[in-house]
Formats: structure tokens, C-alpha cells, sequence
């Protein structure tokens, strides 16, 4: 039987420093299986960095339980705790003018002598986490000149370093373009499952977690967090419940957000395929509702798109020349 590396029992989180104590969130109940990546949903303010720095032992929780692999996280030493879970935050890397190898070594310092000093095998574990990433041609060039996605690479190797089976990440693709926060992504899928790493990330990238994502915590306040593939969380209509809004809503076809026009301006379309997704996009941005019952058409055919059956123009050949003729109706 597959015991959870991760296990969250009526957990609740928020600050206990305060009087009375201020709850994010209650009744906290979900569990990481090993080798597995799980990404965190939520609307902000929901609560995720407050859940993630509970589960990394960075701050109590209000009630309930943490248990990594089988023991209470709070009756772990600290050097112990290092050698099963690592922590990868947004914050920036105040690292000075250390270079890429330096700061991916502090991962090897728990197991380091009492002097602090590496072995042979911490310098090999070192080398193997900077080619993980795809980084090791770095490894002597001082962090300060890299570039925001590279950096997060480096502290993701400093990660796998640590040599932990629980990896957490806070939004790891924050701030970064979209070929980064891709790249990101990807390297995280492949650490769970060609390496067998249990990693858990808070996540705003709907998109790339619907397709790499093993399994989805949603969360919402005063909601209960639902957990379960991607796939089944679709179908279930929880993206819906979650995060759909007056103007916006999933769809489900696509597995995307859409803008949801309510123009009295509407159309028609005679469209199919990825065709019709793209034209529809196009037209809710020029703000036409899409409706069967509209008298206006547009018809797609092998020369370009047709405004009603009866036009005797030449079809438009692209999207953007059909927008400006519609502009002139």
C-alpha cells in the first residue's frame, strides 16, 4: 500500500501569535502521494503560502496535524527535517557574489562534517543537481548575472541537492515570461517522474498545471480545499465553482478561461475546429456575444470567412479583415 509521504490531519492554519488566533483556513484534510506533483490553485488571499510555510514547518498551525512520512513535523529536528523536505520560495536571492556552484552547495550542508567542510560525494551530489537543471555551465558564474528564470534554477538545484523526497515550491514561476515558467514546469514533471520526487507547488498557471499536474489542490476562502486529477476536477465542474466570475468562465473544451461577453451585439458562426475557437476569441474581444439566435453570420469556407450567404464580396482572407468590415456594418 502507497502510504503518504505528506499527511494533513484537520488541519488549521493562520497565525498563532495573535490573540485570539487569526484562522486562514480550517479542516484542513489531504495527503501527497510519493513521486507525485501536485499543484495549489487558489484565488489570492486564499491562503497558499500561509498552508505551504505550515507544511514546511516554518510556522505552527492553528490545530490539527502535519505527519511527514509517519511523524508529527513538529517533533522533527531540524536536521532531520532538512534531510526529508526542501523549500524553494519566490522571495530574491540575496546571494551576494557567490557563484551558482556556492549557493546550490548549501543544499549539502546538512550533511556536511562539524567544520562544515563537502565531501567528494557532496561535490558529485552537487554536480548532479546542476546538470538535473540544465545549469551545470554555470556553476562557476556568480549569480547576480543571471537572468530570473536561470536563478530559480539554481535554487531548484539547490533543492535536489538536499537530496529530500518532499520538495515545496512557492509559485515558482512567479515573475517569470512564458518560455521560463514552460521550462519550469517541465523540469518539475520530470523530477517526479523520472526521479521519483514528491513535489508539491502553489501555482497561478491554470494551463500548464491542467497538463502536467499528477493531481490539483483547489482553494478558495471559506471553501473546503478539493483535491483529484485535473481531469476529473474539469469534468466535476470545479474549475466553474472556483474561479468563474461575471466575465469569465472555464471551458471546457479547451481547458482554458474565456471572456464572457453580454453585448447586445451578436453573431453567428458557420465555423468549426480550432477555426471557430480562434474567431470566437476574437470576437468577444471586439465585444460580439456568440449566439445561434443572432440574424448576423459569419460563414467559413475554403476562400476566407463570409458575412451571410447572401454577400456578394470576396471572403475576408483573415480574421483582422474581417474585424475591420464588421467595425463599418
Amino acid at each position: 500500500m502507497n502510504t503518504p509521504i505528506l499527511q494533513l490531519e484537520n488541519l488549521t492554519i493562520g497565525y498563532v501569535n495573535q490573540r485570539p488566533h487569526k484562522v486562514v483556513h480550517a479542516g484542513i484534510n489531504l495527503s501527497l502521494k510519493n513521486g507525485e506533483l501536485t499543484c495549489l490553485l487558489g484565488t489570492n488571499g486564499a491562503g497558499k503560502s500561509t498552508l505551504l510555510k505550515t507544511l514546511s514547518g516554518f510556522q505552527m498551525g492553528v490545530e490539527g496535524k502535519v505527519f511527514l512520512e509517519g511523524e508529527e513535523i513538529h517533533f522533527i529536528s531540524k536536521k532531520k527535517l532538512a534531510r526529508k523536505l526542501s523549500v524553494v520560495l519566490t522571495d530574491s536571492i540575496a546571494a551576494g557574489n557567490l557563484t551558482v556552484y556556492e549557493v546550490v552547495s548549501f543544499g549539502r550542508y546538512v550533511y556536511s562534517d562539524f567544520f562544515g567542510r563537502l565531501s567528494a560525494k557532496d561535490d558529485e551530489m552537487i554536480r548532479y543537481a546542476l546538470d538535473c537543471v540544465g545549469i551545470a555551465h554555470f556553476a562557476q558564474r556568480n549569480i547576480s548575472e543571471l537572468s530570473d528564470g536561470e536563478r530559480q534554477k539554481v535554487m531548484i538545484a539547490k533543492a535536489i541537492a538536499q537530496e529530500t523526497p518532499l520538495i515545496l515550491l512557492d509559485e515558482p514561476t512567479a515573475f517569470l515570461d512564458l518560455p521560463s515558467r514552460v521550462e519550469i514546469m517541465i523540469l518539475l514533471r520530470k523530477l517526479s517522474a523520472e526521479n521519483g520526487k514528491t513535489i508539491l507547488l502553489s501555482t497561478h498557471d491554470l494551463d500548464l498545471a491542467l497538463q502536467l499536474a499528477d493531481k490539483i489542490w483547489l482553494m478558495a476562502k471559506n471553501r473546503e480545499i478539493v483535491s483529484g486529477a485535473p481531469e476529473d476536477l474539469a469534468l466535476s465542474g470545479m474549475f466553474n465553482s472556483f474561479f468563474d466570475k461575471e466575465s469569465l468562465t472555464f471551458d471546457l473544451n479547451t481547458g482554458t478561461f474565456l471572456l464572457n461577453s453580454q453585448s447586445e451585439r451578436k453573431i453567428q458562426l458557420y465555423v468549426e475546429g480550432v477555426t471557430r475557437i480562434w474567431l470566437e476569441k476574437a470576437l468577444i474581444r471586439k465585444g460580439y456575444q456568440v449566439s445561434d439566435e443572432a440574424e448576423l453570420k459569419i460563414i467559413h469556407e475554403k476562400g476566407g470567412y463570409r458575412i451571410d450567404c447572401r454577400e456578394k464580396k470576396e471572403p475576408f482572407a483573415t480574421i483582422e479583415s474581417l474585424l475591420n468590415h464588421l467595425e463599418t456594418i
